[in-house]
């Protein structure tokens, strides 16, 4: 989702800065422009004196400039948060053994890795999620055991298979992983 937030926020950008740019340059090499444009020609100025100095004695406009720019730089700064941090790992580099090496995507990884957990004797549900980068990922685990189950037995069977297995398949030398389990709540039947 942010990925295409992203994407989408630059693309506009740069358009936006293309358009503004491209415009200058052709007025400034001569081309006429059109007469709803806002400058006229190549020796005009986008803000004039008066245009500039029109609202300076209204009470409302440097507030509102003030407010305008807060928003901008609030907007700016929750847009640089959000691609800086990164919750998980896309990609995971795969060692083929010819030095070039493969992609895996990580979500496929997290559903494999899922998938063989909750096979195992006593997890209803699993959750993963990879960290780290993609030459050393890392997982992060959350497994609901049901009521009769041995927490250090399906510990024991996460990392002897699934975590075992997904090691072996990506080439990584170590794959650490936190684990967090919860035992699913047991509901009493009713007795009349």
């Amino acid at each position: 989702m942010i990925r295409t937030v992203n994407r989408v926020l630059l693309g506009l950008a740069g358009l936006l800065l293309l358009a503004a740019g491209g415009s200058v340059l052709a007025v400034g090499l001569g081309v006429r422009p059109p007469s709803w444009w806002v400058y006229d020609g190549r020796h005009d100025v986008l803000l004039d004196d008066a245009a500039r100095t029109r609202w300076r004695d209204a009470g409302w406009w440097w507030p509102a400039v003030i407010a305008a720019l807060a928003v901008l730089a609030l907007l700016l700064l929750w847009w640089l948060a959000a691609v800086l941090r990164r919750r998980r790992l896309d990609e995971v580099l795969v060692d083929t053994g010819d030095g070039a090496g493969a992609l895996l995507h990580g979500r496929a990884l997290e559903d494999v890795l899922a998938g063989e957990a909750e096979e195992l004797p006593g997890v209803a549900r699993a959750r993963v999620r990879l960290t780290g980068r993609r030459r050393a990922p890392g997982t992060r685990m959350r497994l609901l055991l049901e009521p009769h189950a041995d927490p250090g037995e399906a510990l024991r069977g996460v990392t002897t298979q699934a975590l075992a297995h997904a090691r072996d398949s990506t080439g990584a030398a170590a794959l650490p992983a936190e684990v967090r389990l919860r035992a699913a709540g047991h509901r009493a039947e009713r007795v009349s």
